[in-house]
């Protein structure tokens, strides 16, 4: 049995944010059309798009000295309807 002036468990050092990039990659495309319905009409979705995370870590690293542990958001390129590069 616990004590009664046990302290709470320690934070949880989870990483909520991981899964949800994670989803992202994988429904990338119905994420665009629910969220910003202009810009999937615009992509062309028969070119695949590319995720750049590593890129993106590297301008940021780059950029400001780290402060504490930094997460980026998520980096796509994608191809527009009726470009060729």
């Amino acid at each position: 049995m616990p004590a009664r002036n046990a302290s709470p468990p320690a934070a949880s050092s989870d990483d909520h944010d991981s899964p949800w990039k994670e989803a992202l990659e994988l429904y990338f495309s119905e994420a665009m059309a629910l969220l910003a319905p202009d810009l999937h009409a615009i992509i062309d979705w028969l070119v695949p798009v590319e995720f750049l995370d590593k890129e993106l870590q590297a301008v940021l690293r780059a950029s400001a000295p780290a402060q504490g542990r930094r997460h980026a958001d998520k980096l796509v390129r994608v191809r527009l309807i009726g470009t060729t590069s």
